[in-house]
């Protein structure tokens, strides 16, 4: 069942849609509390440290995991595409009740360092199934977390990842 576009739960969805699906994060104690309000609002939130991801392997595992992939993932890029639709056609990983999904990844500058490219590369395909999912209703949030405040990445879904609204600044990173 799709929430109403008009449920007040998902205005923090909406607020951190406006700019990009993908929205990052530098210190833990304002990602507690944007993850706080998002589960007030009944989002689901489907956690992985990227920093434990010592292989491109681990990060299909892990995220097959937290995201209720079936068995027969294939762990590229094409099989996550096509997963994370079906995420956001809600056929699995996504509770009936939930407001929308939240794929939470912290400590992803060092995973992003060790593999940029694959870094970059999954959350393009997460932004292009967010924008996707929005289509139907749904909404579809990637939160990443970075140790390194001055850490970016290239545009993803053809929109940039930006910082959140509190740390937007580089004097709110300490830079």
């Amino acid at each position: 069942m799709t929430a109403s576009t008009n449920d007040p739960r998902r205005a923090i969805g909406r607020r951190l849609l406006g700019n990009t699906s993908v929205t990052m994060f530098y210190r833990m104690a304002i990602l507690e509390q944007t993850l706080t309000a998002l589960r007030e609002a009944g989002y689901h939130l489907a956690q992985a440290d990227a920093s434990r991801w010592l292989s491109v392997k681990d990060m299909h595992w892990d995220l097959s995991r937290v995201l209720h992939f079936p068995e027969y993932y294939g762990e590229n890029f094409d099989a996550f595409n096509d997963c994370l639709r079906d995420v956001a056609c809600r056929e699995y990983g996504f509770p009936e009740d939930a407001t929308g999904i939240v794929l939470v990844l912290t400590g992803y500058d060092e995973f992003a360092r060790e593999f940029p490219e694959h870094a970059h590369d999954l959350v393009d395909v997460f932004a292009i199934r967010s924008r996707n999912a929005m289509l139907s209703g749904e909404q579809l949030i990637c939160l990443i977390q970075s140790d390194d405040p001055s850490f970016s990445l290239p545009p993803v879904g053809a929109t940039p990842v930006m910082w959140n609204e509190s740390e937007w600044l580089n004097a709110s990173r300490d830079l």
